[in-house]
């Protein structure tokens, strides 16, 4: 294997300098961490003073927040109101999606000690989906499991996870990046994406050269681990 190239910390500097980034390409990238992640006061205010044309509606943004608020209090079925008042089509064309929702209505069913309630809605509800979809089934049984136990117990780790409130942010975010995709709008913030990109990057040439690394957090070069 050929020896790596050594490239001084002045030299990358250099290099980093003689990329151009405009900054309307700047002010993208903050108009859509600001669009993604639902601030819509600061989008509005950002939209007007530079120039810049929104990707979206501003009350889609709003909407989008209401949705995640309901799921996240647990309140699915004002969730799927306001999903299908924005776009009937978002749910009616994503049955996994549909079922993700249909089965947090189940776990809240059981959170809140409504059994028979929830047998009900299980049997006429989910039961018929998951006899056509296997992935759908096992998820079923993984939620029933948890009539098992009492609430204030401690069920298995295996089916714990329903009752947590990761399980409501991680329906949320099914809903909230189906809205967006609907909107013809990233799924993730493209800050995100170009951090994953430049940690890639990193990865590739660290195979070949010794250069100065960008520590993301300090936001400064660390030349040789240094």
């Amino acid at each position: 294997m050929p020896p790596k190239v050594s490239i001084r910390k002045d030299e990358w500097e250099k290099r980093l300098r003689e990329v151009k980034v405009t900054k309307e390409d700047l002010n993208r990238l903050v108009m859509d961490y600001l669009v993604i992640e639902g601030y819509k006061s600061a989008a509005e205010e950002f939209s007007q003073e530079a120039s810049l044309t929104p990707p979206v509606d501003f009350e889609s943004i709003e909407s989008r927040m209401d949705i995640r608020e309901a799921l996240q209090r647990g309140d699915v079925e004002d969730a799927i109101t306001r999903v299908n008042d924005l776009n009937p089509e978002i749910l009616d064309t994503n049955p996994a999606l549909y079922f993700r929702l249909q089965q947090q209505k189940l776990i809240e069913y059981i959170r809140h000690g409504r059994i028979v309630e929830a047998l009900e809605f299980a049997q006429e509800e989910l039961a018929p989906r998951g006899e056509e979809n296997p992935e759908f089934l096992a998820e079923l049984e993984r939620t029933m499991a948890l009539l098992a136990f009492d609430c204030t117990s401690n069920p298995p780790a295996a089916i714990a996870d329903l009752l947590s409130s990761a399980q409501r942010l991680k329906t949320a975010g099914e809903v909230n990046a189906a809205i967006l995709e609907s909107l013809s709008q990233g799924k993730e913030v493209k800050l995100v994406g170009l951090l994953k990109l430049l940690c890639w990057g990193d990865a590739l040439l660290e195979d070949k050269a010794e250069f100065p690394k960008l520590n993301v957090q300090e936001g400064r070069l660390v030349e040789n681990g240094k």
